[in-house]
């Protein structure tokens, strides 16, 4: 083969070799990731439990009451309950902790957030 038919076959061959290249590219940088962050969401929602301190995508902080099915019942503040999808659940502020333990920085921040909308 010499060098002129090489440089025709790559020349016949480059629409396809760029269309598997910008395959390859879309692949890596944007579906892998997005179906990573698909699952650790899914995982998040499925994992949520009573007394889970949570943020949800209207951006009120709560604490799970209870769960049925796809709805729960947050509590944003004392004596008030709103009943809520489960989708909307943005960011588990609990997550890999259970109720009884001591709060994070992040709990306590909301609870402080809590108290001084109490006091206003």
């Amino acid at each position: 083969m010499s060098f002129d038919e090489l440089r025709l076959y790559i020349a016949a061959y480059s629409p396809v070799l760029m269309f598997l290249v910008i395959f390859l590219v879309f692949y890596f940088m944007i579906y892998r990731p997005q179906q990573a962050e698909k699952a650790r969401r899914d995982d998040m929602l499925r994992n949520l439990h009573k007394g889970n301190k949570v943020l949800t995508l209207g951006g009120l902080y709560g604490e799970i009451v209870s769960l049925d099915g796809n709805t729960l019942e947050l509590r944003i503040a004392e004596k008030v309950v709103i009943k809520a999808a489960r989708s909307a659940v943005s960011v588990n502020l609990s997550q890999g902790k259970s109720a009884q333990e001591t709060p994070g920085p992040s709990e306590r921040l909301v609870e402080r957030q809590i108290e001084e909308q109490k006091e206003s």
